[in-house]
């Protein structure tokens, strides 16, 4: 399987407000950036979005090594949320509809094609495609509003 690296962020103005999300793809030497955003949206669709947005690029099931500063996008993952969310039909442990379905259920499965290894990095800190990814999504807020 070939091995890439992706980097994603999402950016809001204003939550709910105009968002913005960005991903750097690096797969040998090779990287492409991607970016669009939503005029009314909030930051955790705009953080999915910017995985699905990623993972939809890739044209082969492949290892994915995939750095986000979202605790919601990570730890869904490293926790498995999303069983107990299927296995409930959706619903939260407190019986509330969970929030972002729809771009749940693109990611579930985007991720069930390829090996993925969730990474969780500290936002606005020393990742450099992290704050590139941030600076994408912020530039793509500028470009809706």
């Amino acid at each position: 399987m070939k091995e890439v690296e992706i980097y994603t962020d999402g950016a809001c103005s204003g939550n709910p407000g105009p968002g913005g999300w960005g991903a750097v793809l690096l797969y040998q030497g090779q990287r492409k950036e991607l970016s669009g955003g939503e005029k009314e949206t909030t930051n955790q669709r705009m953080e999915l979005k910017a995985a699905i947005e990623a993972l939809s690029c890739l044209k082969y099931p492949c290892r994915v090594k995939l750095y986000s500063d979202s605790a919601y996008l990570v730890n869904a993952f490293q926790q498995n949320w999303f069983r107990r969310w299927e296995k409930n039909g959706w619903m939260t442990a407190k019986k509330t509809p969970v929030e972002n379905k729809d771009l749940w259920e693109q990611l579930l499965a985007l991720s069930r094609k390829h090996r993925i290894e969730w990474v969780k990095v500290k936002g606005h800190a020393d990742t450099v495609e992290n704050n590139r990814c941030d600076e994408l999504a912020k530039a793509a807020i500028k470009q809706i509003t």
